[in-house]
């Protein structure tokens, strides 16, 4: 299983967007402009508490949403609660932060039940929030959190959320619709790559690297090298660390070592996956495997002197991190070297 997924973010949400948006509102503070992001962030919280009290129910949101951004849950969770009734996407967010417990206990159970309420609501506020409030459903009924346990609900939610590949619908839905038809028992590789496929030309790092991966290996479509490098490299650009893991792997293979190495040096650093850079966009899973990758064909080179100076001792470290990232990518790798395939 996929499991942990993550949850839809809030959608035409960008990271510190309300902070920006804040200060370009009618009567916000001008003696900050151009001084530091705390003091900033201090004005745009008492400007939007004047405004509540004001009778500005807006700005009850916009200053639960400042709260979320800077990671100071309770607050946030307080303040989407108070407008939760009046406002679609403070009951969104409260919803994902039931299930997630961000600044809560964890309640999968009120999570869905404030997405399905979105979901099923007329109102054309609720509008755009509905494919994100599908997919996160799919994601419960996949988890088995918050309702029961059910992979033909899951694909069905996810089919709601991702819309026949629409741009503006769940994107997330998209791609993991891909990674769903990737792996048993829903295995089907056709599916798989017309939903990456799909979710890529929408714009998902993660669904580019799976194409990556399914051109280089001929998963789904015939095998293109062109296609794969193109894909991979972009999408390890852009940041993606599945497709690294690919490419320190399609480099070692090739005998490039001394590329292998230096992309592998880089991936290895990754030591805490949640603090990565879109951490909330990305596939855990995913991104372990392509650390463990990075980590045992960093440990071939150390251990064999290959592109870089050999290292006994580092190697071993590298194997160990390998496994205890992702123990089956490294028995599989492991079981390549025996028989001689690497």
């Amino acid at each position: 299983m996929m499991k942990k997924l993550n949850s839809e973010t809030l959608p035409k949400r960008r990271e510190n967007e309300i902070l920006h948006s804040v200060s370009q509102m009618p009567g916000f503070p001008q003696d900050t402009q151009g001084r530091g992001p705390a003091d900033l962030l201090d004005a745009a919280e008492q400007y939007l508490k004047e405004r509540i009290e004001s009778g500005d129910k807006q700005a009850r949101f916009l200053l639960g949403q400042l709260c979320f951004e800077e990671g100071w849950y309770e607050d946030a969770l307080f303040h989407f609660e108070k407008v939760k009734d009046e406002d679609y996407q403070a009951l969104y967010q409260a919803g994902v932060m039931y299930y997630d417990g961000l600044g809560t206990r964890e309640d999968q159970r009120r999570g869905v039940e404030y997405m399905k309420t979105i979901i099923s609501s007329g109102d054309h506020q609720a509008r755009h929030l509905k494919y994100a409030a599908a997919y996160n459903v799919g994601r419960a009924c996949y988890e088995g959190c918050g309702m029961r346990h059910s992979d033909q609900e899951a694909e069905r939610w996810w089919l709601i959320a991702a819309d026949n590949g629409n741009p503006k619908a769940s994107v997330k839905a998209q791609s993991v619709l891909g990674m769903f038809y990737s792996r048993p028992p829903n295995k089907n590789l056709q599916k798989a790559f017309l939903w990456h496929s799909e979710a890529c030309g929408n714009g998902n790092v993660e669904s580019q690297g799976a194409l990556g991966v399914m051109y280089l290996y001929g998963l789904g479509i015939r095998r293109n090298l062109h296609c794969a490098l193109e894909c991979l490299k972009e999408a390890a650009e852009r940041g993606n660390v599945y497709a690294q893991g690919h490419l320190v792997s399609y480099y070692y293979n090739r005998k490039l070592y001394t590329k292998a190495a230096e992309l592998a040096k880089r991936v290895v650093q990754y030591d805490n996956i949640d603090l990565l850079p879109n951490a909330e966009a990305r596939l855990p899973i995913y991104t372990a495997k392509g650390i463990a990758m990075a980590n045992f064909f960093l440990a071939r080179c150390l251990h064999l002197g290959l592109g870089t100076k050999p290292d006994a001792a580092a190697a071993k470290q590298h194997y160990r991190k390998a496994f205890c990232t992702d123990a089956d990518v490294t028995s599989d790798l492991q079981c390549d070297v025996i028989y001689g395939k690497i």
